[in-house]
């Protein structure tokens, strides 16, 4: 039994167990949670977004088959058997369309969705909740719950008759965090969750969906977790209190929590026995990477000659303003503000750029000029002190790309830990 369909039973008995999704297509990040997997024994779910990943290749260029092989190659290649990789995808609806009218952006997202099914993704998340070109915000419960029954019609009919596992709810939070201030965060009803299942159950079964139903294994709510460029928003087990009555009165369901990142690690651990046992994280990690590199670069300034050093951080500040569509409808203020954003931000706009060209080639001169050097201790101390006492510990070895992976994954154990019965 995949466990997702044991994430309910779990936690109605008393003995929750969880599982952390990985949303991010860089390969640094996803060897890092391959490699976590390993040590821990447990199946990984790796997610990709519709922006990311589409049937016309999202920003990653990837089109759904493309994203399965590479996920597929990360975890052969660090020893993760492949019936523990688990491959969702996330948003999955008419976000990346949403400029169209709602017939023509639908008619794209049906495809999307079925192009991941096709391609042997199983944890689907349908998302409907966006209005398109000419429609009122929000969209009433029923026409994102009609949509939403649409989107799971084509992922059955691409499925080849493998089951698939869908994960609904209106009340989604914004893909990478918060662009406004976090002060008035309200956490989901009872009411509007039940209202929304009820909804989706009344026109899964009219639209003859009705035995897909049971595999609709969780509810996206908001928790009160959040973050924004530069505050987050701590769980407070207490507030959840009313809506978690609902996983009583409507077993076979759990809630996923998204933008989970950032938040203390006991809090992982509550979300879980709390009913939240699907945790979503993607820019945290891509955070640790950007700081990992930065702390490489001021280590490469003191032992390469400045004019072989890499400039990374140059580069890619350079790059990104040249090139602003991922950065400049997020981040305002002042030019002074802007900057600090675009390098330090919690939402981590970053993780977009990696991949281009100029940015790639800097971070490979980074690595080659570090690779064969022996790192000071005394410098890692300065520079990179987690790393600096695993490596006095004997758990690490110093070189750039090990030094990489344990930043990583610093920021996933608290996901795993929280996601392991104890």
């Amino acid at each position: 039994m995949s466990i997702l369909q044991q994430l309910s039973s779990s936690f109605l008995s008393g003995l929750p167990i969880g599982i952390y999704s990985v949303c991010s297509a860089h390969p640094l990040v996803l060897e890092a949670a391959v490699r976590q997997a390993v040590v821990d024994r447990t199946p990984l779910l790796i997610e990709a977004t519709s922006n990311q990943v589409n049937q016309f290749g999202g920003y990653t260029g990837m089109r759904p088959a493309d994203f399965r092989e590479f996920a597929l190659r990360i975890a052969t290649a660090h020893g993760l058997p492949v019936e523990r990789l688990i491959l969702g995808g996330d948003h999955l609806g008419p976000n990346p369309w949403q400029h169209l009218p709602a017939d023509d952006a639908m008619q794209h997202a049906q495809n999307m969705v079925a192009e991941y099914s096709r391609a042997g993704f199983t944890k689907i998340h349908l998302d409907a909740s966006m209005a398109c070109l000419g429609e009122q915000t929000p969209l009433p419960d029923s026409v994102v719950a009609e949509r939403a029954a649409r989107l799971c019609r084509a992922a059955e009919e691409a499925s080849g008759g493998q089951p698939r596992y869908y994960v609904i709810g209106t009340e989604v939070p914004v893909p990478g965090g918060a662009t406004e201030s976090l002060a008035g965060l309200e956490v989901t009803t009872y009411a509007h969750a039940a209202r929304t299942l009820q909804i989706h159950r009344e026109i899964f079964f009219a639209a003859g969906l009705g035995d897909v139903w049971p595999r609709v294994i969780a509810l996206v709510v908001q928790p009160g977790v959040e973050f924004n460029h530069d505050s987050v928003v701590d769980y407070d087990s207490s507030k959840t209190v009313p809506l978690r009555r609902l996983l009583r009165d409507d077993v076979g369901l759990v809630f996923e929590a998204h933008s989970t990142d950032y938040q203390r690690p006991r809090a992982y651990k509550e979300l879980v026995s709390d009913g939240f046992p699907i945790l979503k994280v993607g820019p945290a990690l891509t955070f640790a990477l950007r700081e990992v590199l930065f702390a490489l670069q001021l280590i490469e300034n003191e032992l390469v000659p400045a004019e072989k050093c890499s400039n990374l951080s140059g580069v890619v500040e350079r790059q990104m303003l040249l090139h602003p569509a991922h950065w400049v409808k997020h981040y305002h203020g002042t030019s002074d503000r802007q900057r600090l954003l675009r390098r330090y931000s919690y939402s981590d706009r970053i993780r977009y750029y990696w991949t281009q060209p100029e940015i790639q080639a800097a971070v490979n001169v980074l690595m080659s000029n570090l690779e064969g050097l022996a790192i000071p201790e005394t410098l890692l101390s300065a520079e990179m002190p987690p790393e600096y006492l695993a490596v006095r510990e004997g758990s690490l070895r110093a070189t750039p790309h090990e030094l990489i992976i344990h930043r990583i994954q610093q920021a996933i154990r608290p996901y795993a830990a929280a996601c392991i019965r104890n």
